[in-house]
């Protein structure tokens, strides 16, 4: 009765460890990974040479520059038709900008600050619409068209092109879960840590509980990888613009690059875990049939002496 106890207790105590571990490694990469400003900037730097990513830039950078002009075009100079002329030379120029060392500068300084302006927002420094300033790539943009000697160039205004990230409306939701994955982010792989060794230190078979745990953490493992690649496609598929989708992608998966490691490194530790396990047990079995006595041989016949 006590060992079957032990068991059972031993089992809840691992399966709920197992159960933990994904959501832990989740909540401890926004806390520990997301979270910090040079991390992110770190991975979103080599992005600054992706083709699907200059795209989407040259086209928010362009569209935004179209839109800030075409009041000063329309209303102060009277020339609605010059929109069409001049639009082909600004994304021209923004997407010849994104191929430069500038731009991999600007996109880096505007990393940094869209970081510290989401992180400030969601630990409650700030309320409002998040917004990216895009004004130094607009002004490199400028200086270009100005030097090529474009027309109305000198009208592109520079302190005004922004695009918001976070809604303000959104942000006290964004600012809640921020603040769960804060404390999950070290709760939750401690917690699982302690259950799963509280659930082999009572286990009446402690090399089995053993095995059961390594093969839980590699489920886990597999289970987070699987949650990372649903993620990407819901994330993409709730784009409104498709064009933008390999940018989006490509940011997605340099975002989600660690989690996918530890993923894979999960499941790699739990398989392994568990096969040493298994093959110590088939060694101990042998050790204890090479170790038992031989059985003494039966005696042979006797014959009575008369």
């Amino acid at each position: 009765m006590l060992t079957r106890l032990r068991n059972a207790l031993s089992a809840a105590l691992i399966a709920l460890s197992c159960l933990l571990v994904p959501f832990g490694a989740l909540a401890a990469w926004v806390t520990y990974g997301l979270a910090d400003t040079g991390r992110y900037v770190t991975t979103m730097a080599p992005l600054a040479g992706d083709p699907a990513v200059q795209g989407a830039v040259a086209d928010t950078v362009g569209a935004g520059i179209m839109h800030e002009m075409a009041p000063r075009l329309d209303h102060e100079l009277g020339i609605r038709d010059e929109r069409g002329t001049v639009r082909p030379f600004v994304y021209d120029a923004v997407r010849s900008f994104t191929r430069t060392e500038a731009f991999r500068t600007a996109w880096d300084a505007g990393n940094r600050a869209l970081h510290g302006s989401v992180l400030s927002a969601l630990q409650g420094g700030r309320e409002g619409t998040v917004t990216v300033d895009l004004a130094p790539v607009t002004a490199q943009v400028k200086r270009q068209l100005t030097a090529d000697h474009v027309p109305l160039a000198r009208h592109i205004p520079v302190e005004h092109t922004e695009v918001p990230v976070l809604p303000a409306q959104e942000l006290d939701r964004l600012r809640k879960g921020y603040h769960v994955l804060e404390v999950a982010g070290f709760w939750l792989p401690v917690s699982a840590a302690v259950l799963a060794t509280t659930g082999i230190a009572v286990a009446a078979c402690r090399r089995r509980a053993l095995t059961a745990t390594a093969l839980g953490t590699a489920l886990g493992g597999a289970f987070l990888l699987l949650a990372v690649a649903i993620g990407r496609r819901l994330t993409l598929a709730d784009l409104p613009e498709a064009a933008h989708r390999p940018a989006a992608g490509a940011v997605y998966d340099a975002l989600t690059q660690t989690l996918r490691t530890v993923s894979w490194l999960l499941i790699a530790l739990g398989l392994t875990a568990a096969l040493l396990c298994r093959l110590s047990e088939l060694l101990a079995r042998r050790r204890r049939a090479s170790a038992a006595p031989a059985a003494d041989p039966a005696p042979g016949p006797t014959r009575a002496r008369v």
